[in-house]
């Protein structure tokens, strides 16, 4: 429950930054040279929206078993770790990674794809827990009655020569 806050605090921050910025965000986008235009207009519309949905419902149902937030802030996070990766692989200069829009604004470098890698182990436990909570219990099994039990066994058998 406490991941799930502290995350959606944060994604809830990233949104609120970026959506403040909005007019920057595009040329922000541009310098990971993957879009540019309508499509970092478009990409950067994408990432706030999955950030603001998945921040609002990790903050406002921390204790929810629901899957959809985590699967938004998987999304996401494979986003922002994937435009880092190849900006980074490609020795480009990103002066602003974008994380909080114009705010809190730090180069591209190697501990941002630190923080990425983090951002995504956290989704991995966040996925976990929720698979883990998706499994039945036994208690709440459906108990088999005593037609439909198979029976098993040498005295088993000799029930069935008495039928």
């Amino acid at each position: 429950m406490i991941l799930r806050l502290v995350l959606g605090a944060l994604f809830a921050a990233m949104a609120v930054g970026q959506l403040a910025s909005f007019g920057a965000m595009p040329g922000i986008l541009d310098a990971y040279r993957l879009t540019s235009g309508a499509g970092s207009t478009g990409l950067a519309a994408a990432l706030i929206a999955g950030e603001a949905s998945a921040g609002a419902w990790l903050l406002a149902r921390p204790r929810s078993s629901a899957r959809t937030p985590v699967w938004i802030f998987t999304g996401v996070n494979l986003l922002w770790a994937a435009l880092a990766v190849q900006a980074y692989a490609r020795g480009l200069a990103v002066d602003n990674c974008g994380c909080f829009g114009r705010y809190a604004a730090q180069p591209l470098r190697w501990w941002v794809l630190a923080e990425d890698a983090l951002m995504l182990l956290y989704a991995w436990l966040l996925l976990r827990r929720n698979k883990s909570s998706q499994v039945p219990s036994p208690t709440t099994a459906v108990p088999r009655t005593p037609s439909t039990a198979v029976p098993v066994g040498r005295a088993a058998q000799g029930k069935q020569e008495q039928n």
